[in-house]
């Protein structure tokens, strides 16, 4: 894949030059209060590196979808005041992205000392890669590092359209995310299994379609199974199911068994009444899913059969979850899984998103090779689509 010749940091000099840095800082915040740190914690070792090679950095980011101007409660305030605590070093915050207080401390910013520009969404010509707004975030600074992959999908100003201006280059944390994922693609210790759950068809067919043509065995699980059980003539119940999809589920099976390639759906799944934490369930074949049920979760053979797929794999991709996860006694079947991701001798990748966050929860994420940080991002790269802000940065 291109994307690994792209340059980074360590392609560039960066002493006594002003370096732009866009991070992902979208982190839940409650109450003026950081949720989640994750986000944060992710930059730190391309920030070092900068401060320890004596740039002057420029950090910028969004937070949240702020709708008209500046809100309060999408300041990156917070950020600022957690970066600092996680670094050890005072972060600026400056009052704006491009008005005069951006422009007044980061042109006195020293070797080594750090700036955080406001949100750059409370400018609405950053979503819409305004030229001009890119061209005054480019004032700013010497060089543009990329290094949020969670927004790597979006052509915005300060994701794509600032690299017209700059010599354009990725942090550690998007040099590992494509170095990991394209490698686990392109060159992958096998058998390589993809592990595919989520709610919609629609939201994965373009992965599950590309992927393919690339693993030896693909497990469909989540939601999106139960499109699969209809293309098969049986009974969803009350299942989320995609109408509509049902032939291409129909022609992606018949695809997989044509081309020899082992697709696995799970045998039995937990069914529940109503969707509700306290709902009743019980644990049914994938053929048998009684009228006003609905598919919450996989069930005890299917998560045999699937951990089994995983103990045997030599690369492991996982995106999205088994069941219903913000219910605890539905997300049994992705908590199975996430364990046997996290006993496999195998190099393992779970994708962004809430997926993600669970195997944290499960207190798993250490045991993972590599958590990506994109959602979108992670979908996009598995589905071969060209990333807009990992096509701006300047080849080796």
């Amino acid at each position: 894949m291109t994307v690994l010749n792209k340059k980074t940091i360590e392609d560039i000099e960066v002493s006594g030059k002003r370096v732009l840095v866009r991070c992902d800082f979208n982190v839940p915040i409650l109450d003026g209060v950081i949720q989640d740190d994750r986000r944060i914690a992710e930059s730190i070792p391309t920030i070092k590196y900068l401060v320890g090679h004596g740039a002057r950095v420029i950090l910028c980011s969004h937070l949240g979808r702020p709708k008209d101007g500046f809100e309060a409660k999408y300041s990156m305030a917070p950020v600022a005041e957690k970066l600092a605590e996680l670094m050890g070093l005072n972060v600026r915050l400056c009052k704006d992205v491009v008005g005069d207080d951006a422009k007044s401390v980061t042109s006195a910013l020293k070797n080594g000392e750090i700036a955080l520009l406001e949100n750059v969404r409370f400018h609405e010509e950053e979503t819409k890669n305004d030229p001009a707004f890119a061209q005054k975030l480019a004032d700013l600074a010497d060089i543009y590092v990329n290094d949020a992959f969670g927004t790597a999908h979006r052509a915005h100003a300060s994701t794509a359209g600032v690299a017209n201006y700059l010599p354009a280059v990725c942090g550690y944390l998007i040099e590992r995310e494509i170095s990991i994922m394209g490698g686990a693609l392109t060159s992958p210790k096998r058998p390589l299994v993809a592990v595919l759950g989520g709610a919609k068809v629609s939201d994965k067919i373009g992965v599950i379609k590309n992927l393919m043509t690339m693993v030896d065995t693909i497990i469909i699980g989540g939601g999106m199974a139960y499109t699969f059980y209809a293309a098969k003539g049986y009974g969803v119940g009350t299942s989320i199911c995609e109408d509509d999809k049902i032939p291409l589920a129909k022609e992606t099976m018949e695809a997989a068994e044509k081309s020899g390639l082992e697709m696995l759906l799970p045998l039995d799944n937990v069914v529940a009444d109503r969707f509700a934490p306290d709902a009743a369930s019980q644990v049914v074949p994938s053929n048998a899913i009684p009228a006003g049920w609905m598919g919450v979760d996989i069930g005890p053979a299917t998560v045999a059969l699937f951990c089994k797929a995983i103990a045997n794999a030599g690369t492991v991709i996982w995106n999205g979850p088994m069941g219903v996860i913000e219910m605890p006694a539905f997300a049994k079947g992705t908590a199975a899984l996430a364990h046997a991701m996290a006993e496999s001798k195998a190099i393992t990748i779970v994708g962004g998103g809430d997926l993600a966050s669970a195997v944290d929860a499960f207190g798993l994420a250490d045991k993972i090779t590599h958590i990506s940080t994109g959602g979108g991002a992670t979908l996009e790269f598995l589905e071969g689509l060209e990333l807009p802000g990992i096509a701006c940065l300047n080849n080796k």
